[in-house]
């Protein structure tokens, strides 16, 4: 009972933070596996995808509600996610974690520093028109994001904000609430092979899903009423926990 209290506790605070600038995930997938270190990694990993994708439809249904979102071209990219999800988990194993780790932690510390340096950086909404060079520039965005959340995943919704914001001149809660959507098509992806495969463990899920549901309603209130100069902070920290969590696993 106590593992599963702390657990909606680390769902909550996973919920919020993965509505806000992304990243989730580091907080929740661990948890699971320090609690429940007799069920199953798949199931547990399944358990996680159900929780998150619950979250995640909630904060971008409280997004589209306060966010006028270019539709144009994030359905492109959330097709192309979706799509691209799945390869992407049916080339796991083919493509080494020990490969992907060192090139995710040199992107992670490339946008870190870009993010920091560049101090424009995600400010300002600045409008653009929607081209077919902007919707196919969004599909490639989403088939790459997309391939690598099923490949290996952590930071997902942070390389979509990262990219949403330089390709595309969004600002932080612009390029949080689209990523949303597309991270709603990756999870859905996900699911699709955890659930008939029957990897969710439903006890645990059901608490957990409500309190990261709540997180999330928290973490898109903040992104929206603080606005971007505090998500841009929050994206930062985001960031370099990121890298410090990556620069362990390497060397441990």
């Amino acid at each position: 009972m106590l593992s599963l209290t702390l657990l909606c506790l680390f769902a909550y605070a996973a919920g919020l933070i993965d509505a806000a600038v992304g990243g989730g995930g580091l907080i929740q997938l661990p948890a699971l596996f320090n609690f429940m270190p007799s069920i199953p990694s798949t199931a547990l990993l399944g358990t996680n995808k159900l929780v998150s994708a619950c979250g995640t439809a909630f904060a971008a249904k409280s997004f589209a509600g306060k966010v006028q979102l270019p539709w144009k071209l994030i359905l492109p990219a959330a097709v192309s996610a979706f799509v691209m999800a799945f390869l992407g988990a049916a080339a796991v194993s083919l493509v080494p974690q020990h490969v992907i780790r060192p090139v995710v932690l040199i992107l992670l510390v490339i946008m870190a520093a870009y993010t920091f340096f560049k101090k424009e950086f995600g400010a300002v909404q600045r409008p653009r028109e929607i081209t077919g060079r902007e919707r196919m520039l969004a599909l490639v965005i989403g088939g790459a994001i997309g391939f690598y959340d099923g490949l290996f995943g952590p930071g997902t919704g942070s390389f979509l904000i990262f990219l949403f914001i330089r390709f595309f001149a969004f600002d932080f809660v612009m390029a949080s609430a689209s990523a949303k959507i597309v991270n709603i098509a990756t999870n859905v992806a996900a699911l699709l092979f955890f659930i008939p495969a029957g990897k969710v463990v439903y006890t645990i899920a059901a608490p957990m899903a409500v309190c990261n549901i709540l997180g999330a309603l928290t973490g898109s209130w903040i992104a929206v009423h603080k606005g971007a100069a505090f998500v841009r902070v929050l994206f930062l920290v985001l960031l370099v926990t990121l890298i410090a969590k990556l620069s362990w696993d390497l060397i441990a």
